[in-house]
């Protein structure tokens, strides 16, 4: 058997077919990589002979040269998930802001705060406060009013994609943050119930979570 094994054998001839960034799940960063395609071979004495099919497509890291499925690549680098998380939170912090109805200086002051640390380092109350009046111009919505079809897609695509990269404390943490904003000028608003609903929905956290959450921070002093 050995020596079959020493007479025949089996190539892959990979070729690349495209390339890129992506978050290395061995290195556990962000490196290059070499998306690959192959086709396999039998070899005798080292020497391809027969053609075996097809095999891939892979990716190859560039730095830990190790193979990973295509699916790899659904995983954003750290970069991108810096900046997913940022808009997020922005997103939230405007979606409170405006189901409101005030924009009273504590609330937007904890917004402010609350998107700094999320990564926008520059973020002022003036800034949101100018922000939420924009919404509303170009929307036509009143201040105030429970989470309208427009606002709801808004929150679902900052969302959507960030949750199933988030664990279930990082996607409790960012319903946490909204509610705070909420709770910073009194208790919630039927609309800001309605919005940070919305928020749970789309972090795929159930109604009775968002429902335990939410009580949880009314019941916590600021």
């Amino acid at each position: 058997m050995r020596r079959v094994s020493r007479v025949l054998g089996a190539r892959t001839a990979w070729t690349v077919v495209g390339d890129g960034e992506f978050f290395c799940p061995g290195c556990g960063g962000d490196r290059n990589y070499q998306r690959l395609t192959g086709r396999r071979r039998i070899t005798f004495l080292g020497l391809p002979v027969l053609p075996r099919g097809e095999s891939g497509p892979v990716v190859e890291c560039a730095a830990c040269r190790h193979h990973y499925g295509t699916d790899a690549l659904d995983h954003p680098t750290t970069v991108r998930f810096s900046a997913m998380l940022r808009d997020a939170v922005h997103t939230v912090a405007l979606a409170i802001l405006a189901a409101g109805g005030t924009c009273s200086r504590p609330a937007l002051e904890t917004a402010a705060y609350t998107v700094r640390l999320a990564g926008f380092d520059d973020c002022t109350e003036e800034q949101l406060s100018a922000l939420v009046a924009a919404l509303e111009a170009d929307t036509g919505r009143v201040l105030g009013e429970p989470c309208a079809a427009g606002l709801a897609i808004e929150l679902h695509e900052a969302l959507d994609p960030l949750a199933p990269h988030l664990a279930p404390t990082g996607r409790e943490a960012i319903l946490l943050q909204g509610a705070r904003i909420a709770l910073a000028d009194g208790p919630y608003t039927p609309a800001e119930r309605d919005v940070l609903a919305t928020v749970g929905a789309a972090l795929t956290i159930c109604s009775e979570d968002v429902t335990r959450l939410l009580l949880a921070a009314a019941r916590t002093p600021s």
